[in-house]
């Protein structure tokens, strides 16, 4: 079953972290769907991505992955990065 979930984090820089955009669909490819990205407005090195995920196991995986450092490292990905799921009223 298909989930939207929202991811936010920090990037040292943006124009780096947004090159990367075919590495973070390779990595999180096969735990999801389809994926937005958005810059905030006020601060433009903050990054919200909105996923859909189609594995929620696999993605948290991938997310705690420590072999996925060097590529976080590469396109200037800071921690923490919060992850929101949607709930039911």
């Amino acid at each position: 079953m298909k989930k939207i979930v929202v991811a936010r984090h920090k990037v040292g820089d943006f124009d780096t972290w947004l090159k990367g955009h075919q590495d973070r669909l390779d990595l999180f490819g096969p735990a999801m769907s389809d994926l937005k990205t958005f810059q905030d407005a006020d601060d433009p090195n903050s990054v919200v991505l909105i996923i859909e995920v189609t594995d929620m196991e696999k993605f948290e995986a991938i997310l705690n992955d420590p072999s996925n450092e060097t590529l976080k490292n590469k396109h200037t990905v800071l921690d923490p990065i919060t992850v929101s799921m949607p709930v039911e009223p």
